[in-house]
């Protein structure tokens, strides 16, 4: 648990901040809780010392704040951001989403995580299911998956056949430069892991009954077919990587350096400006002498087990 002295020099609201919630940040940290102890010493072997605990959660709630005024910036001046999270499964896209979120407000910020097409969905223009997902002025939406499947998953097993993806390649700038000439600002990251790590990813999950819902037939596939996902990720970023909307790579073997990274990455690319705020006072509760509060029946409030 942090103490007083893991605190010393850091300003008022963030140690104040690290103080109330550290449990609340232990608890999404918590990456190994059930796995055998086989595995997690093979895992813990197969990387070098990551950041101090400590230390990371300072950098991560003090980019946090920075998130908030990102935040308020884009609900003030109405700007519209997209954000596009890629790569290989396991690679930690959902880990770093939900630092982004965290403490951010979901009418602003939104996930956008997409099943697979329906078949109504599979008759319509190839971009027309992303479209309605699209911010607003003032919003941000970040893709956990995005229009990319189609030159990735659906290209590797099957689903899409090479006219298909021919036709993606062509028509993705185009429809990637409209969304920027329309006012969104969009962003691009692909989480690159190596070969190694997926696997020693994979195997938590087999063995943490917590994380196995994270484990699709998709999922597993995607071993057997390394390098054909490979050889198609090498051809999407060559063939998508545009001005108006380059490829960032995010080196995610390191989970805590990648989140940081990212989201390090986000805030510096983007012109936010810190936005005037009106004083806000608590006002007084107004009293009525006449009011009295009913009892309410025992059966109406949830049990107090804990």
């Amino acid at each position: 648990m942090t103490d007083k002295t893991e605190l010393e020099g850091a300003p008022d609201w963030l140690a104040a901040e690290l103080a109330d919630t550290l449990d609340e940040d232990l608890e999404l940290e918590m990456s190994e809780p059930a796995l055998s102890l086989e595995v997690r010493r093979i895992y813990r072997e197969a990387h070098p010392p990551t950041l101090e605990r400590k230390d990371y959660f300072v950098k991560l709630l003090t980019l946090q704040a920075e998130l908030i005024k990102l935040q308020d910036w884009v609900q003030a001046t109405g700007e519209k951001i997209v954000v596009i999270f890629e790569g290989r499964d396991s690679a930690g896209k959902g880990g770093v989403i939900k630092r982004i979120t965290q403490r951010l407000n979901p009418r602003v910020v939104r996930v956008v995580a997409l099943p697979a097409p329906s078949d109504r969905e599979k008759t319509q223009w190839y971009f027309q299911r992303y479209v309605p997902h699209l911010p607003a002025g003032g919003e941000i939406v970040l893709f956990d998956r995005s229009w990319y499947n189609r030159a990735g998953v659906e290209r590797v097993m099957g689903f899409a056949d090479d006219g298909q993806v021919e036709d993606f390649f062509n028509d993705v700038p185009e429809f990637e430069r409209m969304l920027v000439r329309s006012g969104i600002r969009l962003v691009k990251y692909w989480f690159s892991i190596t070969d190694e790590e997926q696997q020693l990813r994979f195997l938590m999950r087999i063995h943490d009954p917590m994380k196995q819902w994270k484990l699709s037939p998709m999922d597993l596939q995607s071993r057997v077919r390394w390098e054909q996902y490979t050889k198609a990720k090498e051809e999407m970023l060559a063939r998508t990587n545009i001005p108006e909307a380059p490829w960032y790579i995010v080196e995610g073997n390191d989970k805590k350096r990648a989140r940081l990274n990212c989201i390090d990455h986000l805030l510096s690319i983007m012109p936010y400006e810190p936005v005037d705020h009106e004083d806000v006072s608590l006002p007084d509760r107004v009293y009525n002498s006449d009011y009295e509060r009913r009892v309410l029946p025992d059966e109406l409030y949830v049990p107090s087990k804990y």
